[in-house]
C-alpha cells in the first residue's frame, strides 16, 4: 500500500466508514456477528468543477460534503447493523438533517458565545473577541464532556479509536497485520475532533480583525466567514498531518489530547470491522493498479 494515499473515515453505528478518493465503504457488525459491507461511488464537487479543488476553497467544500456524507453513512449503518430492510433517507431528508445539525452547531458554538459576551463592559474589541473565543472553547469542551458521560456512546468511541488505528497502520504499510494495528494510537492528527478545535482557534484570530460591531453585524460576519474558517482549518490539519516539525507537534498536541475524550481503545472485533472497511474501500484501487501494471507490461512487450 502506498502511504502517500490518504484515507479518511468516521465511526458509525456498530461500524466504521472509510473514504478513499471518490469511493466510500461502510463495514458494520450485525446482530448475528457477521460483518456487512456497503460500497458506494462518490461524486466530489471538485471532480465536476476544478476550482473547488483549490487550496482553502477545497476545505470549505470538503467540510459541507463531509457533513452530508456523515449523515448518510450513519443512516446506512443503522440499517446494516440491525440487519433490517429500512428505507434510507431521501436526499431532502438528508439535506434537512444536515441543515438542522449545522444550524444547531452554529447557534451553540458561534451565536451563543457572541451573545453572552455582549453583557460585558465596553472593553477593547481585541479583548472581547478573545473572551468570546474562550467562551466558545468552554462550550465546546462542556459539550464533549457531556456526551462522553452517555453510556451508549462508548462503543461509538471505540469504533472511532479503531478507525484511527487502522488508518495509522495503513499509512505505515502495516494494515495487513492486526497485531500491529492494535499497537497504534487512537489519536490521529487528521481527526474531526482536532479539526473542530482548529476551527475554534482560527475563528478567534479571524474575528479579531473585524473589531466589535453590533450583535447582528457580528452574527452576520460569523456566518459569512464560516466557510473561510473551515477552509483555513482544513489546510492547517492537512499540513500538520504531514509535517515533522517539533513546533507543529506542539501546536497539534491539544487536539490529540482532546481525542482522549472522543476515542476509546477498541477490542479485536472492532478492529476487524475497521480493517474490513479499509479493505473494501481500497480493493477497487488495488485492482485498477494491478490492471494498469499488466497493461503497461503488455504494451512494453509489444514494443
Amino acid at each position: 500500500m502506498n502511504k502517500s494515499h490518504k484515507v479518511g473515515g468516521q465511526a458509525v453505528l456498530e461500524g466504521v466508514m472509510m473514504r478513499y478518493n471518490d469511493r466510500m465503504a461502510i463495514a458494520c457488525r450485525r446482530t448475528d456477528d457477521t460483518i456487512s459491507i456497503h460500497r458506494e461511488d462518490l461524486k466530489p464537487a471538485a471532480s465536476r468543477f476544478a476550482p473547488l479543488g483549490w487550496p482553502v476553497l477545497r476545505g470549505a467544500v470538503a467540510f459541507f460534503e463531509s457533513l452530508i456524507l456523515g449523515v448518510r453513512a450513519l443512516n446506512i449503518s443503522a440499517s446494516e447493523a440491525l440487519a433490517e430492510e429500512e428505507e434510507e433517507l431521501t436526499g431532502w431528508h438528508t439535506f434537512l438533517m444536515v441543515v438542522f445539525g449545522l444550524g444547531l452547531g452554529i447557534g451553540l458554538f458561534f451565536i451563543l458565545p457572541t451573545y453572552l459576551v455582549r453583557f460585558l463592559p465596553d472593553w477593547p474589541p481585541i479583548w472581547l473577541n478573545l473572551i468570546e473565543g474562550m467562551v466558545r472553547l468552554l462550550i465546546f469542551l462542556a459539550y464533549i464532556v457531556l456526551i462522553t458521560r452517555w453510556g451508549d456512546v462508548q462503543r461509538f468511541f471505540q469504533y472511532h479509536g479503531a478507525e484511527h488505528k487502522v488508518i495509522f497502520a495503513y499509512e505505515n504499510d502495516e494494515a495487513q497485520n492486526l497485531e500491529r494495528i492494535n499497537s497504534y494510537s487512537t489519536c490521529h492528527p487528521r481527526c474531526g475532533t482536532s479539526f473542530i478545535l482548529t476551527v475554534m482557534v482560527v475563528s478567534i484570530i479571524l474575528f479579531s480583525f473585524f473589531g466589535w460591531p453590533s450583535l447582528l453585524q457580528r452574527i452576520g460576519l460569523r456566518l459569512i466567514l464560516l466557510p473561510l474558517i473551515a477552509g483555513i482549518s482544513f489546510e492547517a490539519i492537512r499540513y500538520s498531518a504531514r509535517s515533522k516539525s517539533p513546533l507543529v507537534n506542539i501546536m497539534i498536541a491539544p487536539g490529540l489530547w482532546l481525542q482522549k475524550l472522543t476515542t476509546r481503545e477498541p477490542d479485536q472485533s472492532q478492529l476487524e470491522v475497521a480493517f474490513s472497511a479499509l479493505k473494501a474501500v481500497l480493493e477497487p484501487a488495488e485492482q485498477k493498479e494491478a490492471a494498469d501494471e499488466c497493461k503497461d507490461g503488455v504494451t512494453a512487450g509489444a514494443r
